[in-house]
């Protein structure tokens, strides 16, 4: 699913992700994932989220879900903007207790420096299927409108 011009406001993120609206509005305000096509500015306004800020905001609930600080999945994120050009999903995450490994290609870069224990892989695809699927599961209305505007565009 390619959802570059549909446009989700902060409750229908947060639903499609899986998390609160608290952290959604926090992880907003402390710079981990900021809305790209419109940011809050002041009383009243609303956040809109583009779909790369879906597949980020995943990717963070994904990793606090395996057990890694919040401290540590904002410098995953900041070596990720920093470092990585291409499609994030097209990467794997090596997690190996509180680390985490950037499996790119043939490289393997430790993204945080620390921690030993159990490896994991989280393949950053996976997440865009499942971003994808609570899209398609909770508003239908936006896949056939972005589908039309596909067609259009063709």
């Amino acid at each position: 699913m390619s959802n570059n011009q549909t446009v989700f406001t902060g409750k229908q993120a947060a639903d499609i992700v899986g998390i609160t609206y608290r952290q959604l509005d926090y992880w907003a305000r402390t710079d981990l994932v900021r809305p790209s096509l419109a940011d809050a500015a002041g009383s009243g306004s609303r956040r809109h989220y583009g779909y790369r800020n879906l597949l980020e905001l995943r990717m963070v609930k994904s990793l606090l879900d395996a057990g890694i600080r919040l401290e540590s999945v904002r410098e995953v994120f900041r070596y990720l903007r920093d470092n990585v050009d291409a499609d994030l999903t097209s990467a794997h995450l090596v997690i190996n207790g509180s680390s985490v490994v950037l499996c790119q290609g043939d490289e393997l870069i430790d993204v945080v420096r620390r921690g030993q224990g159990v490896l994991n892989l989280l393949p950053l695809a996976q997440v865009k299927d499942q971003v994808d699927g609570r899209i398609v599961e909770l508003y239908p209305a936006l896949v056939e409108v972005d589908d039309v505007a596909r067609r259009r565009a063709v």
